[in-house]
């Protein structure tokens, strides 16, 4: 099983701290809630036999940790559940590291659990066990590193030009073939941050979905899509929304290895335009 991880703002508490510390926290056997999401499934049922699929919903991930304590003694102990009651008091963030670095995060919150039989899960003295249950609103788990491509800028600065299937720059228009490569299971949503001078930046997907923005950025002005949020901001948190042209397609990555074409027009020497997008799976294991 992977190493886990449960974060808040303020702390990180190793799960795999009693096999690798003797003291601390232990994720136990019997973690449930890692694979495959509930999905609710609408269906058209008329006046005949059977019915017609109609659509599909993923819903939000439920996950059931057996938690044990192990602490030197018994002012230690309640240290740790003290410690852990901190950390479970707002949003955290459920991490699975695998052996190699890998890191795939979900965000939770505490829905239940946590309590315990005083005599049968613990005596207070050194140890204590319990359940806990979290509710995960993003059904899916992200990977930790971001994946990035470029068009334009100073190529001294990074090497996008290795990100690039083609590019094209003139005095006057950035143009690129932009190669994406999704190594999740399900659809990921690109971040796009557009760096002035330049207008009218245009985002077209594999399937020739156009995400276009008809705005005027001058040099050392920035513009931010986040098709997960549904937002464009520039540098200032200024709302730009409303300079997108009609009927937007904020459309997302999907798994495997594609291409997407990017521009921007009447761009400068600092004029750049940068794709980042976190691949996401259904389930890890």
């Amino acid at each position: 099983m992977p190493k886990l991880l449960l974060s808040s703002d303020s702390d990180v508490l190793d799960l795999n701290e009693i096999m690798d510390k003797g003291l601390g926290y232990q994720a136990k056997t019997g973690v449930t809630g890692l694979g495959l999401p509930p999905v609710s499934v609408q269906w058209l049922e008329g006046a005949g036999d059977g019915a017609i699929y109609r659509r599909r919903r993923v819903l939000t991930r439920d996950i059931d940790i057996p938690l044990e304590i192990l602490g030197r003694d018994r002012a230690h102990l309640q240290q740790l559940t003290s410690r852990l009651a901190l950390a479970l008091a707002g949003r955290c963030t459920l991490t699975l590291q695998d052996d190699d670095g890998t890191r795939w995060t979900t965000d939770v919150y505490r829905t239940g659990g946590g309590d315990y039989t005083y005599g049968g899960d613990t005596t207070g003295d050194r140890d204590m066990e319990m359940v806990i249950t979290f509710r995960s609103p993003d059904p899916y788990w992200t990977y930790s590193e971001a994946q990035n491509r470029y068009i334009g800028g100073d190529d001294t600065a990074g090497p996008f030009l290795n990100n690039l299937a083609q590019v094209k720059i003139t005095a006057s228009q950035a143009i690129g073939e932009i190669e994406l490569d999704n190594a999740g299971d399900a659809e990921a949503y690109p971040i796009w941050e557009i760096t002035g001078p330049g207008r009218n930046f245009v985002a077209v997907s594999p399937a020739g979905e156009r995400l276009a923005w008809n705005g005027t950025l001058t040099t050392g002005q920035s513009l931010t899509i986040d098709t997960r949020k549904g937002t464009v901001v520039d540098q200032t948190g200024a709302n730009r929304y409303a300079e997108l042209g009609p009927a937007p397609r904020m459309w997302t990555v999907k798994p495997g290895l594609s291409s997407a074409t990017a521009q921007l027009e009447d761009i400068g020497s600092t004029s750049r335009i940068a794709c980042s997008w976190r691949p996401r799976k259904w389930m890890v294991v």
